[in-house]
């Protein structure tokens, strides 16, 4: 800030210490104005002192030109003001000083002793002049000893006090608007921050929807397909030989197809349902931004918490295993402790991980005989599935393309909820596929 309390912008564009041309045009017009008025003061004085008038003149000039400095140096134009008080010139000079004295950022006491000065030099020049007036004119001027103080006084408070107190005004609400300015400021660049932080929050929000979305599709598509493949082969080896088999795998064909759409059609019934809110875009894009990420996280969330509520169970994995067994996988499955509910996200996670162990059999190791095994224990449920090497007759029979996304999508489950996954080939020359969860709320 400068001495008077204004702001120098980056975009100022005035000479020297002004921010503004205007402004300094206005400096220099009082710098003129005082300075001619000092001027002709200046011969005044210079006829009681002795001196040339010239030399008045002079002074006078140079003496009120000073007020051009106001703004930058307002303390050296009241000292100078104060200095040709004596002299009877600069009235317009001390009274634009002391306004620009006020109006500055100077200390209240610094003001206040510069203000004194200039009052008490103004009385005290007002008394000599009164005097000096009565005693030329006493034979007319017949008055009370009263009024030469009481005229002095009053010249005096009405030359320092309405510049004093207007200036204190003009640099308080100077002082609020620049403070009501900077905090403005303030309040856009924290609005801003936020709205950058809840547009990341709202992309890493879609994010996780999108991989939540995909990995979805993956375990309906993925295990669905590629048993109907396997049953598809299967087919065409027997449609000659064995009829009556090969209606019962059509069969089978058909009754996955349809539990894929209708998985697919539940699936996209709710993606539908979230699109189809109508979505109102508010004149604040802060605001949008903010309800779009809330909205997003609390929907992830939700569905985190509740997810597929009607989707799949562990009490499903043996109608799960049956479909693989009808395949021509050889299928053991064992189950140890006690059965119990858990929360619904954990037995679909359960479910998924078991369904997708048994597609990479039959992609990647068809009629290799498998085992699940499920644990139930007091703070976890387990699951492991293990194939033996897939015989050497079969291990080109069917060839089922891979993604290589569904070991990544059963690790992100699992790692979801807080649980381990392992998985890795056997000594054995197999693979194995291990999760333990952890027992949420129970669901019964």
């Amino acid at each position: 800030m400068t001495a008077t309390g204004e702001v120098h912008r980056a975009t100022a564009g005035g000479p020297w210490w002004w921010e503004r041309w205007r402004s300094a045009l206005f400096d220099l017009g009082l710098g003129a104005l005082s300075a001619a008025e000092c001027a002709v003061e200046g011969v005044s004085f210079a006829d009681k002192a002795g001196l040339p008038a010239a030399a008045g003149v002079v002074f006078g000039v140079l003496a009120g030109a000073t007020l051009v400095l106001r703004r930058q140096w307002p303390i050296a134009v009241v000292l100078v003001s104060v200095a040709i008080t004596p002299a009877e010139m600069g009235v317009l000079m001390t009274v634009v000083a002391l306004y620009s004295l006020a109006a500055s950022e100077m200390p209240r006491r610094i003001i206040g002793a510069l203000a004194s000065m200039s009052f008490a030099g103004t009385l005290i020049v007002t008394v000599v002049r009164a005097q000096q007036d009565a005693a030329r004119g006493v034979d007319a001027f017949q008055v009370g000893s009263w009024l030469v103080p009481f005229i002095a006084i009053t010249t005096a408070l009405g030359v320092t006090a309405p510049p004093l107190l207007l200036g204190m005004y003009v640099g308080a609400r100077r002082r609020l608007m620049e403070s009501l300015r900077e905090r403005n400021e303030s309040l856009e660049r924290e609005l801003s921050l936020l709205a950058e932080r809840a547009e990341e929050r709202a992309e890493w929000a879609r994010g996780e929807e999108r991989t939540r979305i995909a990995r979805e599709m993956h375990d309906v598509v993925a295990h669905r397909v590629s048993l109907m493949v396997v049953h598809a082969a299967a087919l065409q080896a027997v449609a000659r030989k064995d009829p009556e088999k090969a209606v019962k795998n059509a069969a089978l064909v058909g009754d996955m197809g349809r539990q894929a759409l209708t998985e697919l059609r539940e699936m996209l019934g709710v993606l539908r349902s979230v699109e189809a809110v109508p979505r109102r875009v508010p004149e604040v894009p802060l605001q949008a931004v903010g309800v779009a990420a809330a909205a997003a996280a609390s929907r992830a969330e939700a569905e985190a918490e509740g997810e597929g509520e009607g989707g799949p169970s562990l009490a499903e994995i043996e109608e799960l295993v049956g479909q693989s067994r009808a395949a021509g996988m050889v299928v053991e499955v064992s189950v140890e402790g006690d059965v119990r509910g858990y929360a619904s996200v954990v037995e679909q996670t359960a479910y998924r991980v078991v369904q997708e162990a048994l597609t990479n059999v039959h992609k990647h190791a068809a009629g290799a005989k498998t085992y699940v095994r499920l644990a139930h224990r007091g703070a976890e449920v387990a699951m492991q599935v293990e194939n033996e090497p897939p015989p050497v007759s079969s291990a080109a029979a069917v060839r089922l393309p891979s993604g290589g996304n569904g070991l990544v999508g059963m690790k992100e489950r699992v790692a979801g909820l807080g649980g381990v996954f392992v998985s890795g080939p056997t000594d054995a020359g197999g693979f194995r596929v291990s999760a333990v969860l952890p027992a949420r709320v129970a669901a019964l």
